[in-house]
């Protein structure tokens, strides 16, 4: 009998450039369901079945240690297959940042895959913006199926718990600022709505600010959704 899309085996590339938090990212994606394969083989993108882009750090240390791997991840995301950064690395599929001219460091140019620029937390409140926060979904896409409307559990997140439900957790001072409103997929609150969840037009290539892998259940529905999204294409 053939095995159903979601029933099959998935392939993760997990892009190792020398930034991402790739040991909880892979036990996220394999809890989620997934075969992955931590690489900085080109040919290993072609290969699987999706790939992602974790991050953690600077946008400028991010795209100069991602520079040999851009056309492989702009080639794959042009041709229409699944590209999922996590912070950082859903900052990298932008256009700019602010990053690199706040540390007067000039002008870096991201993937540019979702048009936009990354720009700094100017709001009343501790910074950078490091905990637990609601999400609210904006609009349909895939990555954030089951995701609106699901409990919450209750846990205490000023205590560093676990918080399910639509809850994810955050670690950064910049955020996307999308030049199309309609790429915001998922927004959160702090002091100022910022976009969560970001997608291109074609939907093949998205992002979350926050770390599903640290995300308790909400994460793995976030997960598991990548997981069937690069099934079923």
């Amino acid at each position: 009998m053939d095995e159903s899309p979601t029933d099959a085996e998935v392939s993760v590339a997990l892009v190792d450039y020398g930034l991402g938090n790739l040991r909880s990212a892979t036990r996220g994606l394999e809890r989620a369901g997934a075969s992955v394969e931590i690489t900085d083989d080109p040919e290993a993108f072609a290969a699987a079945d999706g790939v992602v882009l974790p991050g953690v750090g600077a946008f400028r240390e991010g795209m100069e240690n991602a520079g040999p791997l851009r056309e492989a991840l702009t080639d794959h995301a042009e041709a229409g297959r699944p590209l999922f950064g996590i912070c950082l690395g859903m900052q990298m599929l932008l256009t700019t940042s602010e990053e690199a001219d706040h540390a007067g460091e000039g002008e870096v140019t991201g993937l540019d895959l979702i048009p936009g620029t990354n720009v700094r937390f100017e709001v009343d409140r501790k910074v950078p913006h490091m905990g637990w926060n609601e999400l609210e979904v904006e609009r349909d896409h895939p990555i954030v199926d089951g995701v609106d409307g699901a409990e919450e559990s209750g846990a205490d997140s000023a205590a560093g718990g676990s918080v399910d439900g639509e809850h994810a957790y955050f670690v950064h001072s910049y955020y996307a600022a999308p030049d199309d409103a309609d790429a915001v997929v998922a927004t959160a609150d702090y002091g100022v709505d910022f976009p969560a969840v970001v997608a291109n037009d074609a939907g093949n290539v998205f992002g979350t600010q926050f770390h599903p892998e640290k995300s308790g259940e909400t994460g793995l529905t976030i997960l598991r959704n990548f997981v069937d999204y690069c099934a079923e294409r």
